[in-house]
């Protein structure tokens, strides 16, 4: 049976371990939907080292916002949660469960986690961000089939590197 439990940094390696395989097939498909120079620019040493560096940064700084699914002693998951009181809101910041373990309820459970952590902090909303590429398609189908509603959003981007506008 899965339990959610506080973190604690021996869970690190695993976590970032599990993070890494989950989101392997998502950034496969994002590579080849975004406009090279932006994927360039967001990942110039690859996405891996630049999830890597990021999850690091979100675990050693703030693990009082991250929560872990356990299956026993193993990590299957965790959702760091963050709260913005001056919105009332809290924020799925980062919800992952490792492939061995996805369609089990898992993300579920880590999401229930959040919401209920949010409401006893007085929140009255909650939010998550996902891509609207082929790859996050899962993602969104979780938080829509949990109640979350989108809000359109466009975001641009332009190469300056490769637009000269001081030409005739």
């Amino acid at each position: 049976m899965v339990r959610i439990a506080a973190y604690t940094p021996s869970y690190r390696t695993a976590l970032l371990d599990l993070s890494l395989r989950a989101w392997e097939p998502v950034f496969a498909a994002l590579a080849e939907q975004v406009p090279a120079f932006v994927y360039a620019s967001f990942y110039p040493a690859g996405w891996r080292r630049r999830q890597h560096d990021d999850l690091t940064e979100i675990l050693d700084s703030e693990p009082q916002n991250v929560a872990v699914a356990l299956d026993g002693n193993r990590p299957v998951g965790w959702v760091c949660t963050r709260l913005h009181p001056e919105d009332s809101m809290g924020e799925i910041y980062v919800l992952v469960v490792d492939p061995d373990f996805q369609k089990r309820g898992i993300g579920k459970l880590l999401m229930e986690h959040a919401f209920k952590q949010s409401r006893a902090a007085g929140m009255k909303m909650i939010m998550v961000e996902t891509g609207d590429d082929a790859g996050h398609a899962p993602a969104r189908a979780a938080y829509e089939s949990n109640g979350f509603e989108r809000w359109p959003v466009a975001r641009y981007f332009k190469d300056l590197n490769g637009d000269d506008t001081s030409r005739p």
